[in-house]
């Protein structure tokens, strides 16, 4: 009887607590540092492959930084999504982008007539690709740009130093020291101006490629020109048959992809050399055609085809550039570099 009169007067005397409802604003997020669910190491792991701010994480895809990252495919998506909800998307008008354009160098090859081809000379924030037979030239140039680059604007340089990805084994310093001296300049501190790495397969060619960032950000190598000497080789050589063509094509597009990128935020002439394959179904005309079919074709900004003419000489034709006419440039390759014919 007791017992029943206090669970009763307990009953009566509890009264609930009003319910308070807080609202946790969310953070707006500005880096990488600050993305919800994200480690120190995963962070350090995105920065290492490039993702070091919001727009990179915005524009990849979740399978991209599971594999950098190791991470679910579920926290991939949410980084992802995080990060187009936080960036401003915004649109430039056309004058606005003609100004920006005109912070383009135009790096001169030493031929009037190859510059007046390539519109002043190789263009900085673009990739300029070169295809030819052996022999045709295109090392020759590599080597020629990577010294040119780092004469004074006024003389047709770009006041910089050069990067130098090698994976036939066709840099050579002597080359280097011959068109110095042609150039009037000190072999010694033009080879310091250029780094060169031997990349000895396709993934080793595309971690060079990504790690040129932390040369120009942790060293301070003002880098005006990446040379990639070939661009193809290495994917040629590894994937083999037509069941491995997807694999490999999809590979060479985020290769270029990184090289475009780089160059337009650090403003570097990409020049790229490609091999060739001659094709057996083509019985008349130049059955020559560049190894790497659209997708090498549609990522090059400009695309040369060079080739043997009469008497030693060399012939580069235009073959596609958004502004410049199809048309074709005589030129000699010398001991001190490029010269016109």
């Amino acid at each position: 009887m007791r017992k029943e009169f206090i669970e009763e007067t307990t009953e009566e005397i509890v009264e609930e607590e009003p319910k308070i409802e807080v609202t946790i604003l969310p953070k707006k997020v500005q880096s990488i540092a600050d993305l919800p669910g994200i480690g120190p190491a995963t962070i350090q792991k995105l920065e290492q492959a490039g993702y070091s701010d919001l727009l990179s994480l915005a524009v990849a895809t979740p399978s991209e930084l599971v594999g950098v990252t190791e991470m679910s495919e579920a926290t991939a998506k949410k980084v992802v999504a995080i990060a187009r909800a936080n960036i401003e998307v915004t649109f430039e008008s056309g004058d606005d982008l003609l100004k920006r354009r005109e912070r383009a160098i135009k790096i001169s090859t030493g031929s009037k007539e190859f510059d007046k081809l390539l519109g002043g000379g190789v263009e900085t924030s673009a990739i300029t690709e070169a295809y030819g037979q052996y022999g045709s030239g295109k090392s020759q140039m590599a080597h020629v740009l990577s010294v040119r680059c780092q004469l004074p604007l006024e003389k047709g340089g770009a006041g910089g130093g050069a990067v130098f990805i090698d994976t036939e084994g066709t840099f050579r310093p002597e080359r280097i020291t011959q068109i110095a001296k042609g150039l009037e300049l000190d072999p010694a501190i033009v080879l310091k101006n250029i780094r060169v790495a031997r990349a000895f397969n396709s993934d080793h060619q595309m971690l060079l490629a990504e790690k040129i960032e932390d040369l120009i950000k942790k060293h301070g190598l003002p880098v005006k020109v990446v040379v990639i000497d070939s661009l193809t080789a290495h994917f040629r050589a590894e994937f083999l048959g037509r069941g491995t063509l997807a694999d490999r094509q999809q590979k060479i597009n985020k290769h270029m992809r990184a090289l475009a990128r780089l160059a337009d935020k650090y403003n570097i002439a990409v020049f790229v050399t490609n091999q060739v394959m001659a094709r057996p179904d083509v019985f008349f005309g130049d059955p020559t055609e560049a190894i790497g079919g659209h997708i090498v074709a549609h990522n090059s900004t400009y695309r040369l085809y060079l080739r043997r003419g009469k008497k030693g000489s060399r012939v580069a034709k235009m073959v596609d550039s958004p502004n410049l006419p199809e048309s074709e440039a005589v030129f000699m390759v010398e001991e001190q570099g490029i010269k016109d014919a």
